[in-house]
C-alpha cells in the first residue's frame, strides 16, 4: 500500500504530524493513521486554551472499525481547533494533510521538534511497521 508522506511536517511514532507556520504548529494525523482506522466518522478535540502535552491524548479519532486517541507530538498551548472536522470527519481520510488539520497550538518547547521523524525516515518507519503487522 502506498501512503503519501508530506515532506514539510514532521512525525511523531504515534502517527502525527506537525507543521510549522510561522510560531504557530498545526497538528494532524497522517494517511498511515487514517488508512489503519478506515472510515472515520467522528472526531473529538480540545478546547482552545487547553495545554497539550507531548505524549499524551489530544483528542479522538473514530471510524467505522475503531476508536484511537490522537497523540500530541509536541507540548503547547491550542490556539485554534478546526471544528469544520465536527460536520466533516470523512476529511480526516480524503486530505489528512490538508483540510483535515486537528489543531493549532503554541508550542512550549519548540527542541521538541527535533523529536519528531522528517518524511524519510517516517516512510522507513512506516514500512517497518507494516513489515511487523500493524500498528
Amino acid at each position: 500500500m502506498a501512503h503519501k508522506f508530506d515532506p514539510q511536517v514532521k512525525y511523531a511514532k504515534s502517527h502525527e504530524w506537525v507543521r510549522m507556520e510561522g510560531d504557530v504548529a498545526v497538528i494532524g494525523v497522517s494517511d498511515y493513521a487514517q488508512h489503519l482506522l478506515s472510515d472515520v466518522v467522528y472526531v473529538e478535540l480540545p478546547e482552545v486554551g487547553d495545554t497539550l502535552t507531548r505524549g499524551e491524548s489530544l483528542g479522538t479519532v473514530e471510524s467505522v472499525k475503531a476508536a484511537e486517541d490522537a497523540y500530541a507530538p509536541i507540548s503547547g498551548e491550542v490556539v485554534e481547533v478546526n471544528t469544520e472536522l465536527e460536520d466533516n470527519p470523512e476529511w480526516i481520510n480524503e486530505d489528512p494533510y490538508g483540510k483535515a488539520w486537528l489543531v493549532k497550538v503554541t508550542p512550549s518547547d519548540a527542541d521538541e521538534l527535533d523529536d519528531l521523524m522528517d518524511a524519510a525516515t517516517y516512510e522507513k518507519f512506516v514500512a517497518e511497521e507494516e513489515e511487523k503487522g500493524g500498528h
